[in-house]
């Protein structure tokens, strides 16, 4: 008997028609469609006698069915199926017999596969036609024209969505049965299960399979998809398959999110996660960008697989990472929102290992670094991430701070959507904060003061003792139990691929109780259960290892483990050594119920305080963008926005106080209706309380403003002490405010440090308005405020100081009144407190005593007779301490290295801080000293002229003509001061002063003299002092001498210049451009040549420095101490500026150089000039930004009508295209009037050969267009039209030249000047190719003008260079110095605007 054909799964169906080969399965015939029913009848009859195997003799009988399946009837085709479905059902149960039979003999087994593949063929055949009928005529439903159809395909899918799940359920069924056994034990051929998925897929692409109608299928898809790769290796497949229908179907990514998370769940498919987003993470970034469909679908999945299963997303996370650094926008989101959910559900909580926090940590870094990504959807996205992350409680409190600050930046963002996000995670922030519903600041900083305080005393007594154990071992054990336990059964589990088994026993037993009782502690369970496992191995049967046979292995361990841990030293228990290892930095919290120890509580108590204290800072700083609206330029709106504040804080809104604090500065405006609002706001806020007694009321005044001065700027007070004084002057603060600061100051009351120091901040402000407030209380003042107890921090003292300098007052009113100024004896107690207080503060390290010893020396020089004597004892004492301790570190120096806070130089070392200190000192003596000289000598020696005069004409010897002027000495006496009259009084009293500061503050006999060459040595050598707050104090102190003298100063400007240039320290710079702006205003002669590196400080790489010098140039040029010409060009630079402080500084520069008349207009000419010029580095959108504004200042006509003149006759000078366009569009400017376009007409040749250009002909037909609009008189009509008649033609005449010069080659046209490409919008550095040849100092007045006299050549203009570009050598570094022939020789005098120098 011959063998029966075998069946081969053929890749198409026409396949089986044609002769495959010898022994292989071919349909012999097709039937027609009518002899289909009989056929069926037959196959029904056939399978009844024999069972599943019928379908060897009848398989064609179904196959013409599948065959003319477009063409049959309803019928057949359901009766077909039902057919099939019985055959499978009855083959899927008497299978299992089948194949447990061991008996089962050859031909059997090929009869039953070769049955099973033609039935699995014919069913997925069936189910794959129902499925494609049933999408077509779905989609047909919409189509109001088909009813015939519509109701066939009710008809027709009805069976098919009543079978769909039963006939899944049945192939899930049989793949779960062991058919490897029909294959003789091998696997089950590829073929065969992918046919039996391709049904699963092909249902999978229906777009509707995601309704809620279709939950059922889904599963059932699942379910099946699940069987095949469990029994039948379908893994490599699924992955591929998934992954080219997420590309193409997109409606598909929650679908197989659900598969994949509930085989990962119930199946244990784990790796087929991994798969699965390995393969979409070896994706080209580059494709995915391209391919917007197929990157939405990936995004989706990655997405919700992470929402169902992120624990499995997380382990493979990695392959994932590249697509965070590609182009597409849609793939970052999806990794961020894989990361946000993983940190929800897995990284969240307290108890996480170590391993689990850095990897939190981590995915925190990846989602803030991306709240900056390119693409605002990502960053909104980012943001809405984090809004969920608040909101669940996953963000640990050592984030806050960061993610509080990105979402303030994003405040400012120019999409909107990100903008809205960044406030609701701000509201999220709030509303989950885990500190307080009050977050003020200013009442959490004495808490954590006092806080950290007592944790270091804890710290202190815990290091020589243990500390007591507040809960015994087996309390802490039961609490533990949870965790150990869960770590003991992961020892029964594989490792995992990246642990590695690296711990070893101990030789001895005690040893290793040692280390597993240490493993305990750190928190390390699964360690110590893995080496008490290897320790029952090795010690069995010796103490403690021993365990009753009976149990498991598990109890075994737990029960070691716990006689270990109970049986340590309590002690011991109450050590935490990671936790001990860190200072007062912020730790990860244990959870609340694991016993602690009271250090462990303080610890956790000091970094709450800290957390709560940072977020608040952070949230008032986002609270303060709200409140721009109250400078506004309507007067109206701020009016309204200061009412709103005042409402707001009524109402107790904590935030109100951002508001309260925004709206000081405008007590300043000019406006009298905003200075009144703000007087009537703080007179509502704060002097009508609700309080009854006059007690309350003043508790409640003194710390409402209190607050507002907490972490307050400068100007800040300046504005509240403004407030204060008209207050005062009024008489609306009641003296019971005034007692409760001095009970405040007193410590009668009790209060906090700072609230004691706004105490006396708060004296001083009224003050102002009532001196007699301090002058009354003196010894008080320097009783309390000046004690070895108050000095521990100088904030207080440096304060206290500040208040009784209001006693020194105005000189001005005492000259008017001839009585003598305001001084105390030297010998007061004031005077023997300061120098006290300084000289015990030199040698102690401390960041406040600089600003006290400053405010301590400015006020001897105010009040004190003999001020020079005390601050010369002050220096002599201080220098005294820098040498003993000099000596000291001699003497240790060969026992103890070098401490990289010292300075050496060869022969000795001193603490920095200590140098540090002296040179300040030393540099605010010497200004104190010259600022007594000028103004309080100065002062006195005119008000004794003027008494000697008074007596003088009261004599009745002189005559009456001479008695008018006297009696009106006074006044006259006031003119002179004022510069209005000169006197050779005047002038002897200053030149008497001058001598004084020129020979003899600085020579050899004068105390300061003896710093100076400490000073210079530590500004010569800068690398030798590298210490950036030494520097820049020796640089402040060096600028501070200069003002002493000028031939000191002359001989030390090339020094100064040198380090504002080359020094790599941006406040160094800063300090010695604002030591310029001084010398400039008090030897402007000598500081004149060096204008040029002032201005070139407006082009420094530092935006603190450009302020600076901005600033700086901004008081010197208003002040007429420079010159403007030209070089002003510089300062408008700044307008364009990234740095909107920066810009802020040019935009007011300009708006106070325009109230100065004609200031901006006679120096535009100039600025446009230089700023066309194609070396300046401007581009010309910049040209155009910077033009605009300036150009705004221009409103008088005439100031239009000569502008429009001298812009045209600069066309005749212009060299370039781009000054012809530059030009022009300043034209385009101006609103020109009916004269200047007579101005235009008159001057028309300047330009006309100019107009060729298109970008300067439009420019000029702007200007017309313009005029027209403004309305003009029909005469002016005419000139317009002719006007424009004229430029008409000289374009078109230029664009006729041009093409005609282009045909010809015997006349070329000549070629445009070449623009210089331009790197930046802004600026260019300077080069760095210059050298130090180009800093250059001015020589001897005799010489300059022997030069002047020989009429030479001009020179050529000296260039900058920042030598830092250049690599110096070590002696340049130890050397800052230039040489002396490399001194400029121009100059150009200024004369001081004084009464003497004008006579």
């Amino acid at each position: 008997m011959a063998a029966a054909p075998e069946f081969h799964l053929p890749l198409a169906a026409a396949d089986l028609l044609r002769d495959g080969g010898p022994g292989r399965y071919v349909v012999q015939e097709v039937l027609a469609a009518r002899d289909l029913p009989p056929a069926l009848a037959a196959f029904r009859a056939a399978f009844r006698a024999r069972g599943a195997l019928a379908v060897l003799q009848h398989f064609d009988c179904v196959y013409s069915v599948l065959h003319h399946f477009r063409s049959a009837g309803t019928a057949v085709k359901e009766d077909a199926l039902e057919l099939m479905r019985h055959v499978m059902s009855h083959h899927a149960n008497e299978l299992p017999t089948i194949l447990s039979d061991s008996e089962l003999s050859q031909a059997d087994r090929a009869a039953h596969l070769n049955a099973l593949k033609m039935n699995c063929y014919l069913l997925t055949g069936l189910m794959d036609a129902f499925e494609i009928e049933t999408c077509k005529n779905s989609s047909l439903e919409a189509d109001p024209s088909r009813k015939s159809r519509k109701n066939q395909a009710k008809t027709s899918g009805s069976l098919w969505e009543e079978e769909r799940e039963p006939l899944l359920q049945l192939l899930t069924q049989l793949l779960q049965l062991d058919l490897r056994q029909l294959w003789g034990g091998l696997a089950v051929e590829e073929e065969f299960v992918s046919l039996m998925t391709g049904n699963c897929y092909r249902i999978l692409e229906n777009p509707s399979i995601g309704l809620q109608r279709y939950r059922v299928t889904r599963e059932a898809v699942t379910h099946l998809l699940a069987a095949a790769l469990v029994h039948c290796d379908h893994m490599f497949s699924a992955t591929l398959k998934i992954t080219q229908m997420l590309q193409h179907f997109e409606h598909v990514a929650p679908v197989f999110a659900q598969a994949v998370s509930l085989w990962a769940k119930e199946y244990g498919l784990k790796s087929l996660v991994g798969e699965l987003l390995r393969e979409i993470g070896q994706k080209c970034p580059q494709d995915l960008a391209r391919e917007a469909s197929g990157v939405k679908g990936y995004a989706t999945f990655i997405s919700e697989l992470a929402e169902q299963i992120p624990a499995l997303v997380l382990s493979n996370m990695s392959v994932l990472l590249p697509h965070l650094d590609g182009e597409s926008y849609t793939m970052r989101n999806a990794i961020l929102v894989a990361m946000a959910e993983v940190l929800v559900q897995v990284l969240n909580g307290d108890q996480l290992e170590e391993a689990a926090r850095g990897t939190r940590d981590k995915f925190l870094d990846v989602l803030q670094a991306h709240v900056c990504d390119v693409h605002s959807f990502v960053r909104s996205r980012v943001l809405q991430l984090f809004t969920r992350i608040v909101q669940r409680k996953a963000l640990p409190l050592t984030q806050f701070q960061s993610v509080v600050s990105l979402a303030v930046g994003r405040l400012k963002d120019k999409s909107v959507l990100v903008v809205k996000n960044a406030i609701q995670l701000l509201a999220a922030f709030l509303s989950n904060n885990p500190f307080s519903s009050k977050l003020s600041w200013t009442d959490l900083d004495e808490p954590l003061k006092k806080e950290v305080q007592k944790l270091k005393e804890m710290r202190d007594r815990s290091r020589p003792t243990a500390v007591a154990p507040v809960i015994v071992p087996e309390e802490e054990w039961e609490a533990m139990l949870p965790e150990v336990r869960a770590a003991t059964q992961q020892l029964f589990e594989p490792l995992q691929e990246e642990e590695e088994d690296v711990l070893e026993v101990e030789e001895t037993v005690e040893k290793t109780v040692e280390q597993i009782t240490g493993l305990l502690k750190k928190l390390n369970y699964k360690s110590a259960a893995r080496l008490t496992q290897k320790a029952l191995c090795r010690f069995q049967g010796m103490e403690p290892f021993i365990g009753p046979g009976e149990e498991n292995e598990e109890a075994t361990i737990l029960g070691v483990l716990k006689r270990l841990y109970t049986g340590s030293c309590p002690g011991e228990n109450s050590e935490d050594p990671p936790r001990d290892s860190s200072s007062d930095k912020t730790e990860e919290v244990v959870q609340e119920e694991q016993p602690q120890t009271e250090l462990i509580k303080q610890e956790m108590l000091v970094h709450y305080l800290q957390d709560a204290y940072n977020f608040s800072v952070k949230i008032t700083e986002a609270l303060n963008l709200i409140s721009k609206m109250m400078y506004e330029n309507s007067v109206s709106v701020v009016q309204e926005a200061i009412e709103f504040f005042v409402t707001v804080s009524q109402f107790g809104v904590p935030q109100a106080l951002l508001g309260v604090r925004r709206m000081l500065p405008l007590i300043w405006s000019k406006e009298p209706g905003i200075k009144e609002a703000v007087l009537n706001a703080y007179r509502q806020l704060y002097l009508s309380p609700s309080e009854d007694s006059e007690r309350a009321k003043a508790q409640a005044l003194v710390h409402s403003f209190s607050l507002i001065m907490v972490d307050a700027s400068l100007g800040t007070i300046q504005c509240l002490e403004e407030i204060s004084s008209e207050f005062m002057q009024k008489d609306e603060i009641k003296p019971a405010v005034t007692q409760l600061l001095w009970e405040r100051f007193t410590e009668k009351s009790p209060c906090s440090s700072l609230e004691r120091r706004a105490a006396v901040m708060l004296l001083g402000m009224m003050a102002r308005g009532k001196p007699e407030i301090i002058g009354s209380n003196l010894d008080i003042l320097v009783t309390m405020g000046l004690s070895e107890k108050a000095c521990e921090d100088y904030r207080l003292p440096q304060e206290v100081c500040n208040v009784i300098s209001k006693l020194a007052g105005n000189p001005k009113p005492a000259l008017e009144k001839s009585s003598a100024p305001f001084r105390l004896p030297q010998n007061h107690t004031l005077f023997g407190c300061l120098s006290e207080a300084v000289t015990k503060g030199f040698a102690r390290p401390s960041s406040h005593w600089i600003p006290f010893m400053e405010a301590a020396v400015t006020l001897i020089y105010q009040l004190a007779e003999g001020a020079e004597e005390i601050c010369a004892d002050i220096l002599h004492v201080c220098s005294q301490q820098a040498l003993e301790k000099l000596q000291e570190a001699d003497e240790q120096k060969a026992d103890a290295g070098d401490s990289p806070r010292r300075v050496s130089d060869g022969s000795g070392s001193l603490s920095t801080f200590l140098l540090l200190h002296l040179v300040a000192l030393v540099g605010q003596v010497a200004l104190q000293q010259v600022a007594y000289l000028e103004v309080s000598v100065s002062a006195e020696l005119r008000r004794r002229r003027l008494l000697k005069e008074e007596k003088t004409k009261k004599q009745p010897d002189t005559s009456t003509k001479k008695q008018r002027p006297q009696s009106t000495g006074n006044e006259t006496t006031m003119e002179e001061e004022l510069g209005l009259v000169g006197a050779t009084a005047d002038d002897t009293e200053a030149e008497l002063i001058r001598s004084i500061c020129e020979a003899e503050l600085l020579n050899g006999k004068h105390l300061l003299s003896a710093f100076v060459p400490l000073v210079l040595k530590i500004c010569n050598n800068p690398g030798l002092y590298s210490d950036s707050a030494l520097s820049a104090a020796a640089a402040l102190t060096l600028g501070k001498l200069c003002m002493i003298s000028s031939e000191f100063c002359d001989s030390h400007l090339r020094l100064l210049f040198t380090m504002m240039e080359k020094s790599t320290l941006p406040d160094v710079r800063s300090n010695l451009i604002i030591a310029a702006g001084d010398l400039a205003i008090r030897f402007p002669n000598l500081v004149e040549p060096w204008t040029s590196h002032l201005y070139a400080r407006l082009r420094d790489p530092c935006p603190s420095v450009r302020q600076t010098a901005g600033l700086v140039m901004t008081h010197l040029i208003l002040k007429d101490m420079v010159k403007v010409k030209g070089q002003v060009s510089e300062m408008a630079t700044l307008l364009i500026d990234p740095d909107e402080a920066i810009v802020a500084v040019a935009q007011n520069f300009f708006g106070e150089l325009a109230n100065k008349g004609n200031a901006v207009y006679n120096l535009l000419p100039d600025i446009i000039s230089h700023l066309s010029d194609p070396n300046s580095g401007i581009e010309e959108e910049s040209f155009h930004s910077i033009m605009r504004h300036l150009f705004s200042y221009i409103t008088k006509d005439k100031q239009t009508e000569s502008l429009v003149e001298k812009l045209c006759q600069r066309f005749r000078t212009a060299r370039t295209e781009r000054q012809y366009r530059d030009l022009s569009h300043c034209l385009a400017l101006l609103p020109v009037s009916e004269r200047g376009l007579h101005k235009l007409q008159d001057n028309y040749d300047c330009f006309a050969d100019k107009l060729q250009d298109p970008a300067v002909y439009n420019c000029f037909q702007t200007v017309l267009a313009r005029f027209r609009r403004a309305g003009i008189k029909p005469e002016t009509k005419a000139l317009a039209e002719e006007l424009e008649q004229k430029l008409s033609a000289s374009h078109n005449r230029g664009l006729d030249s041009t093409e005609t010069c282009q045909d010809g080659s015997q006349t070329p046209m000549p070629a445009p000047a070449k623009r210089k490409p331009i790197g930046s919008s802004r600026r260019q550095p300077l080069s760095p190719a210059n050298t130090d040849n180009d800093f250059v100092t001015p020589p001897s007045r005799t010489l300059r003008n022997h030069k002047r006299a020989q009429k030479r050549p001009p020179r050529k203009k000296a260039t900058i260079t920042f030598s830092s570009d250049e690599e110096n050598n070590s002696e340049d570094e130890l050397l800052a110095e230039l040489r002396e022939e490399e001194t400029p020789t121009k100059t150009t005098p200024i004369t001081r605007s004084s009464a003497r120098r004008r006579r």
